[in-house]
């Protein structure tokens, strides 16, 4: 009987942090944006508004990096035994 491995796969779990963090990233944003606005006594202030669009930037590059990462993380790995696999696998497609 073979035993399990001691450690998980690191890209998989890699992959499924990403995921997690994906998740997580829109409650972040509540957070961000919730509670600087909660604790303004004055209204909106310059200030405000510039942190405001600064975290709304910030979810926004967050955003971009893990879908980029995870739509890496996703595709296969080109087989190197497999002709035309690195020109996008179109065989015969004259």
């Amino acid at each position: 009987m073979a035993r399990a491995p001691a450690f998980p796969d690191p890209e998989g779990y890699r992959r499924r942090r990403l995921m997690d963090l994906a998740r997580l990233l829109p409650l972040l944003g509540l957070c961000l944006f919730l509670l600087p606005v909660l604790d303004a006594d004055d209204g909106l202030g310059a200030g405000l508004l510039i942190y405001l669009f600064a975290a709304w930037f910030g979810l926004i590059a967050t955003a971009t990096l893990l879908a980029r990462r995870l739509c890496a993380a996703s595709a296969p790995a080109p087989d190197p035994a497999k002709p035309g696999a690195e020109a996008g696998g179109q065989e015969g497609a004259e």
